[in-house]
């Protein structure tokens, strides 16, 4: 089985057995007709069925079996039950010492060859034939063993010769080919296929070119995932994964070592978790990497975190307010104590919020430090301390320590237990101001988990200023904006919008452009929910209420939900009831309609 595969039509071309003007002219026609290059090259007579299936037998890796000039052995019929033959395509040749001979019409179908491994128990050395001449041989079986010939395959000859020289250029100008039409990362993967295992220079280049690609087009992480087959790598752009190339499987190990090697880690370590760090300029812009590789079944999973600096210089006002929610949270971090959670889960814009409201903070007069797991933001005027648990430098030692810092205002990474709980709530009580994050699913449960962790009633009620619930949704693309004639009636449904409302406020939605990458969406804002600590609330909290009960004594001292910030966005064009629904039913917020 192959693990990497050239362009049929390069093949075709490297062996002379088409022309370069009818290749190209197939590539074209075979282009606007959305069919096939073989099919499109036996249609216009460019190459014979069989020979188009050879090259594709080379392509695949496996050795061509023409059923034709050679019939399938008497007695090989029975060593696959006939049903399987039928189901699966498949026909058998010869079985020895655990090892089967099969026929296969799609060799890239591994979960029927993972399936026939198991039915026959053997292992399988696959060959290609003509798929028509495969399913006509089976419709003609009976049942009963078929009388063949002797087996016979053929074999690669002069025809598909090694040509190492010729197949390098080969391959160099068709990557030049690609490159020119901004194909950058197409043309590196030929070039590393190509290139001997001394030979790093591809390979770093393809590597920077993905890095620099997901940071142009405003990704928040790069996934290289190896697979059975294949390594996928994907953007994750606006929360949502894109698949942006498959590379071939034998460029794995290069490919992960190289990423490694930038961000520090040992690449002769594999069996253990690691982390690491990547600095890189990209158009005049240092950005950070955080990276983490995590062993799995087909090898190291590896994800880099693109941390950009200018995401916490966008401003308060730009994180997506509104109006009174801006108002409140101006006057909440101004205060001269207490604590300001930001609750949500992972991914949702709780440091950038955090970080926004620091620099708003951030001033000659004051002091600030933070206790960070780790440090994603390096902001000039602040104090920022990391936890490293390899030298027992956690929350709790770092917290105690800073406290004899004299600060005025505190940033906690996150509050992950009961002794980071009540450090941060005595130092609100003593006269800081302490903002840190919580993953609660909105912000009234925010007092519940507090309570959860052992933190006192009393001290929760009279310690928290506010808590803040956010989830980031996606922003209706700017460039492909339209009027929603026909909006999703689901949707509608579980966002409690009336077509009375859809009259006074039309509803809008992304066409879909190359702007942004035809999904209707170009970058994201938060909802917010905003709840303040008001006597009822903190009353409900000394008294260890329910979560539904300081819910609804939040809603009824002003409190707007996630929901309800996201139906407001809604109706100002700014998302779609489809974003919102996904992003609310997602996390089970959907709940405040049917509680009305």
């Amino acid at each position: 089985m192959a693990k990497s595969q050239k362009k049929l039509g390069e093949i075709l071309y490297r062996h002379k057995l088409v022309s370069k003007e009818n290749l190209t002219t197939a590539l074209k026609k075979s282009k606007a007709d959305k069919k096939r290059l073989g099919e499109t090259l036996v249609e216009m007579g460019f190459a014979s069925e069989k020979i188009v299936h050879q090259a594709l037998a080379k392509q695949l890796g496996l050795k061509f079996y023409n059923i034709e000039k050679h019939q399938i052995p008497e007695d090989a019929l029975s060593l696959i039950p006939i049903e399987l033959i039928k189901k699966h395509g498949v026909l058998p040749l010869e079985k020895s010492n655990g090892l089967m001979k099969i026929i296969v019409t799609d060799p890239n179908d591994f979960e029927t060859l993972e399936t026939l491994r198991f039915r026959l128990n053997a292992d399988l050395e696959c060959y290609y034939a003509i798929p028509e001449k495969v399913k006509e041989y089976i419709d003609n079986l009976s049942g009963d063993d078929e009388t063949g010939q002797e087996e016979g395959q053929e074999e690669e000859g002069s025809t598909f010769g090694t040509g190492d020289d010729s197949y390098r250029a080969s391959i160099d100008a068709t990557a030049a080919e690609l490159a020119a039409q901004g194909h950058a990362i197409e043309g590196e993967i030929r070039r590393a296929e190509a290139a001997g295992e001394d030979d790093d220079g591809p390979i770093i280049r393809l590597v920077n070119l993905i890095i620099d690609e997901a940071v142009r087009i405003n990704a928040s992480d790069i996934h290289i995932e190896p697979m059975s087959d294949r390594v996928r790598v994907r953007y994750r752009v606006d929360g949502v994964c894109i698949e942006r190339d498959n590379i071939p499987k034998n460029m794995q190990a290069p490919l992960i070592a190289r990423v490694k090697i930038l961000s520090g880690m040992d690449i002769t370590e594999k069996r253990i978790p690691q982390d690491g760090r990547i600095k890189r300029n990209i158009d005049n812009q240092d950005i950070d990497f955080r990276v983490s590789a995590l062993p799995a079944y087909h090898g190291e999973s590896t994800v880099l975190r693109i941390l950009r600096p200018e995401s916490v210089n966008i401003g308060i006002q730009a994180l997506g307010f509104e109006g009174e929610h801006y108002d409140l949270f101006q006057s909440i971090i101004k205060k001269p104590n207490g604590i300001f959670l930001v609750t949500g889960p992972t991914g949702s814009g709780k440091t950038t919020t955090l970080y926004s409201a620091l620099k708003e903070l951030n001033r000659p007069d004051k002091k600030i430090i933070t206790a960070e797991d780790p440090v994603e933001y390096n902001v000039a005027g602040i104090n920022q301390c990391q936890v490293r648990t390899e030298i027992n430098l956690t929350f709790d030692k770092i917290l105690r320590s800073m406290l004899r810092q004299a600060p005025n205002i505190i940033l906690i990474g996150e509050i992950r237990d009961g002794i980071v709980a009540d450090i941060a709530i005595q130092a609100a009580l003593t006269g800081h101001l302490v903002f840190s994050t919580l993953h609660t699913n909105d912000a009234p449960s925010a007092i519940t988990r507090l309570i959860d962790m052992g933190v006192k009633p009393f001290l929760v009620a009279s310690s928290i200023q506010a808590i803040m619930a956010q989830r980031l949704i996606r922003v209706i693309c700017k460039n492909c904006k339209t009027i929603d004639k026909d909006p999703d009636p689901h949707s509608l449904r579980l966002l409690d919008i009336k077509p009375s409302e859809i009259k006074e406020h039309p509803l809008y939605k992304g066409a879909g452009c190359a702007r942004c990458q035809n999904t209707g969406y170009k970058g994201r804002m938060a909802i917010f929910e905003l709840m303040q600590m008001t006597n009822e609330v903190r009353e409900l909290a000394f008294q260890k209420a329910p979560t539904s009960e300081i819910r609804k004594a939040a809603r009824a001292g002003g409190m707007k939900t996630l929901l309800d910030d996201g139906k407001r966005k809604v109706f100002k064009g700014i998302t779609t009831p489809e974003e919102v629904a996904r992003i609310t039913q997602a996390e089970g917020l959907l709940v405040d309609i049917e509680e009305e």
